[in-house]
C-alpha cells in the first residue's frame, strides 16, 4: 500500500493544483459549492504526508469511491470541498508557521497543550476542528509554543 502512495504521490506532484497562497473565505465557500475535484483532495493528502486512507476517513468516502470519482472526473460533494479547501488552507498556515510542511506533520501527531493534549490530526474530521487548530497555530505564531 506504501508504494502505490509513493508511486501516486510522484504523479500528482507533477501535476499540482495546490495553492501557494490562502483564499481566503468567501472564495473558499464559493469554490467549495461548485466541488473540487478529487485529484485536488489527493493533492492536499500528499502535501501533508497523509495517507489516503487517513483521507479517506475524514472526507468520510471509501478510498475506492475516491478513486472512481478520479477515474469518473467526478467532483466531490461540497462538503467535502470545503474540508479539502480548509485542509489546504490549514497546511499553508502550517507551513508558514513551522517553516516546513514536514514540520507542521509533526506537529500535528502529538498531543497539544492548547488543545487540553489532544492530538491536532485528529481534529480535523469536522470544519470546526480545523478552525481550532487554526486558533491554536495563531496562538504559537504569537509566541506562545504548545
Amino acid at each position: 500500500m506504501y508504494l502505490a502512495n509513493t508511486m501516486e504521490r510522484e504523479i500528482n506532484q507533477k501535476n499540482t493544483e495546490l495553492s501557494k497562497k490562502p483564499i481566503g473565505n468567501f472564495s473558499l465557500v464559493m469554490k467549495a459549492q461548485k466541488g473540487i475535484g478529487v485529484n485536488l483532495a489527493f493533492e492536499v493528502a500528499d502535501s501533508l504526508l497523509m495517507p489516503y486512507e487517513e483521507l479517506s476517513r475524514i472526507l468520510q468516502l471509501t478510498t475506492k469511491t475516491l478513486r472512481n470519482y478520479q477515474k469518473e472526473h467526478k467532483n466531490l460533494n461540497p462538503i467535502a470541498s470545503e474540508q479539502v479547501l480548509k485542509l489546504n488552507e490549514l497546511r499553508i498556515k502550517g507551513e508558514l508557521i513551522f517553516g516546513s510542511v514536514e514540520a507542521f506533520a509533526r506537529w500535528s501527531r502529538k498531543p497539544a497543550f492548547g488543545l487540553d493534549g489532544e492530538v491536532p490530526f485528529q481534529f480535523l474530521m469536522t470544519s470546526v476542528g480545523i478552525d481550532l487548530i487554526v486558533e491554536e497555530l495563531d496562538t504559537i505564531a504569537h509566541g506562545d509554543f504548545s
